[in-house]
């Protein structure tokens, strides 16, 4: 039983998976603290608010902090941001430079000239309106 754990976690993937999460949590913190170190400042300079992540508002004695709400979605933002540009971008571009010279594969199956239903490439009769089609010619 222990045999088959070790085997689970030392597998590429896991650790793989553990570095990222651990990583992403780093991050995480980093962009958080540039929120509220940089562009909280910079925003309040702009809004002339001093400081907009104490801004609150309060409903029969219940305080809603909207401010840090702001800056929760403004770290969010640059986070998504960065994943997008940083990860996702150059990942489809090596995807898509892999698949440049693989030519798609035969289809298997056509429309049927009467109900534009998908049957077999194979068929002499559509299966949904019963019309004859053209088989293909090989």
């Amino acid at each position: 039983m222990l045999d088959g754990f070790k085997k689970f976690i030392l597998r590429g993937n896991v650790v793989d998976m553990a570095v990222g999460v651990v990583m992403g949590a780093a991050f995480g913190a980093v962009v958080t603290e540039l929120t509220k170190a940089f562009l909280t400042p910079l925003i309040a300079l702009v809004v002339g608010k001093p400081d907009y992540s104490k801004l609150s508002f309060a409903v029969r004695g219940t305080v809603f902090p909207i401010g840090e709400f702001v800056n929760a979605a403004i770290s969010f933002f640059l986070i998504a941001a960065a994943i997008y540009f940083l990860v996702v971008v150059p990942v489809n571009m090596l995807v898509a430079r892999m698949n440049r010279g693989e030519k798609p594969p035969d289809p298997t199956t056509k429309k049927c000239p009467e109900c534009l239903s998908e049957i077999p490439i194979e068929a002499k009769r559509c299966s949904h309106c019963t019309q004859p089609v053209m088989a293909r010619v090989a």
